[in-house]
């Protein structure tokens, strides 16, 4: 595994409930900030191996990019935590995360 790959699995980890992150942000923090497709397949090939919490990581207009199913089913559970979903997108001045 590589370093960024254990670095992106982390961040995501400590993502908190009722909070979201956008792909480039978590690549940002895992110091590759052109990254968010690798973050993508990460999530898509690791979430269930380490239990991320795949559905706080949305694009970076807000927007779940998820389609069908999978989209609704991360919507719903964005909704579930207390987060506002409304036509796929969410407010990310009241819902995004930043580690300090």
């Amino acid at each position: 595994m590589t370093e960024f790959t254990e670095k992106v699995i982390k961040i995501i980890q400590r993502i908190p409930h009722g909070k979201v992150m956008t792909y480039g942000q978590i690549a940002t923090y895992a110091d590759n900030p052109r990254g968010a497709r690798q973050v993508s397949r990460i999530l898509h090939s690791m979430s269930m191996k380490y239990n991320l919490p795949w559905h706080r990581v949305i694009n970076s207009k807000g927007g779940i990019s998820l389609t069908g199913e999978g989209g609704y089913i991360q919507g719903q559970m964005l909704v579930d935590e207390g987060i506002e979903v409304i036509n796929k997108k969410i407010n990310l001045r009241k819902h995004q995360h930043n580690f300090k």
